[in-house]
């Protein structure tokens, strides 16, 4: 049997070995643990030091604006939650986008039941949010506005700027960019949000990992209590060998970012024009949506009988982002084509640096072969 070929870079990346190498080596070398005290304990905090040193020049933050956490989803708990927590005092009022990872609708339902309002902002035609919407909806009493820079399922950029100008018009209200799609899909600006999480195995590095970018000037309160750390927000004993790991992966993607946007596009740019010859398929994505998400529909079927006919021929396509039920209406497609039909019917392909056009010939000639069983 062939080895499947993979399609769903958005929701992991294998991981590249010189990160993979970077953590045993660290791993091997920090026995003690940083927050001892004694010359075990001082060398493993002194790689960390110096890895958070070296990531927050990358990343054009200070050392002690970075929270690792153990992958976006706790990252943006935190935030929320922090934040909602810590600011108590402006307003319980929150406004968001319906195009939000789990880890934030979940979060936000939770502060619902504890007496926040949640507002959703309306999406224009072209899947970005609506911007005299959000400017009408964000009041004197909202605390926080929460966003995602890149969607997942369409591939849609947020106007962040602008977005940002809306938020900061009112001075107690904090903005969260969730930046986890982004990541190596568009250059991201570390200033965008007052927070901006983010996590490396979406740009070939390890699982278990993630960042929280937390300015100095927000409030949050930490949702973990006990053991120290290298951060007040977020305890737990340090992990230099992840830390290091991560870097390694920032490292790599900030060296090559611009050399894997070109591939991608030009895989993209193929897929859009030879999917679109075959009857019944309609592209979702706006042809201004990042080229590693191609989000389309074929006519007919549901999005995930058209992924079990995919991974039945060795393809590997999602649905929807990985933490969504396959079984409701992609969000952004339905704000894009104001048709539900075809948000249910839609799926998504997502491309890399690893992706090959040979792979992209097989996966059309994989659709279209669907497309001709109706």
């Amino acid at each position: 049997m062939n080895k499947p070929v993979y399609f769903d870079y958005c929701a992991n990346t294998p991981v590249d070995p010189s990160v993979l190498d970077t953590y045993v080596k660290t791993a091997s070398q920090c026995i003690g643990n940083a927050n001892s005290v004694h010359s075990m304990g001082r060398a493993s905090k002194a790689i960390m030091d110096d890895v958070l040193a070296k990531m927050a020049d990358l990343l054009h933050v200070k050392p002690d604006e970075i929270i690792l956490t153990s992958g976006a989803t706790e990252a943006n708990n935190l935030a929320l939650k922090g934040i909602a927590a810590a600011t108590r005092h402006v307003g319980k009022h929150i406004v968001s986008t319906s195009l939000e990872h789990s880890s934030v609708s979940a979060s936000l339902s939770m502060l619902q039941q504890e007496g926040y309002e949640i507002d959703l902002c309306p999406l224009s035609g072209d899947g970005t949010i609506d911007l005299e919407e959000l400017e009408d909806l964000v009041r004197d009493d909202t605390c926080l506005v929460s966003i995602s820079l890149v969607d997942s399922e369409a591939g849609v950029i947020q106007p962040v700027n602008e977005i940002r100008k809306i938020v900061h018009s009112h001075p107690h209200t904090l903005l969260h960019v969730d930046a986890t799609q982004a990541m190596g899909k568009t250059p991201v600006d570390f200033d965008c949000g007052d927070t901006i999480s983010f996590a490396p195995h979406k740009f070939f590095g390890l699982n278990g990992c993630g960042v929280l970018i937390k300015h100095e000037h927000v409030p949050l309160v930490p949702q973990n209590s006990g053991g120290a750390s290298t951060t007040l927000y977020r305890s737990g004993t340090p992990d230099p060998a992840m830390a290091a790991a991560c870097l390694c992966a920032l490292e790599n993607l900030y060296a090559h970012q611009n050399q894997w946007q070109q591939h991608c596009a030009k895989c993209n740019a193929y897929l859009r024009q030879e999917l679109t010859k075959i009857a019944g398929v309609k592209i979702n994505s706006p042809a201004a949506a990042v080229p590693q998400i191609l989000n389309l529909s074929l006519s007919g079927r549901k999005g995930f009988e058209t992924q079990k006919a995919l991974d039945e021929k060795g393809y590997c396509v999602s649905v929807k982002s990985a933490c969504t039920s396959d079984y409701l209406p992609s969000h952004a497609v339905m704000a894009i084509t104001r048709d539900r039909r075809r948000a249910l019917e839609s799926f998504r392909i997502s491309v890399s640096p690893l992706t090959t056009l040979e792979q992209c010939e097989g996966l059309v000639q994989a659709v279209r072969e669907i497309s001709e069983d109706k």
